[in-house]
């Protein structure tokens, strides 16, 4: 988040914003606390998962697709797990 230049307010927006979108593409039923959530691990997870592979995104916009992406992985996951 700070090397990005984002704040935790935008980070909670721009997570609130990646979470949803991935409920949506995931067709997916949570809650927006559930949304925030997702969506600013999620962005963690995929920087971790693209740094390993050398992709950095950066900005705003490098961060909810960032989000959007962890979003869905942790999706997938969590269905995974239930099954």
């Amino acid at each position: 988040m700070e090397e990005a230049g984002i704040g935790w307010i935008a980070a909670i927006i721009i997570g609130g914003i990646a979470g949803w979108l991935a409920e949506r593409f995931m067709k997916s039923d949570m809650g927006v606390l559930m949304n925030i959530l997702l969506g600013i691990v999620g962005a963690a997870v995929a920087n971790l998962l693209l740094g390993l592979i050398g992709v950095s995104l950066g900005g705003w916009i490098g961060y909810l697709i960032a989000g959007f992406i962890g979003a869905c992985i942790l999706i997938a996951v969590a269905r995974a797990i239930r099954r």
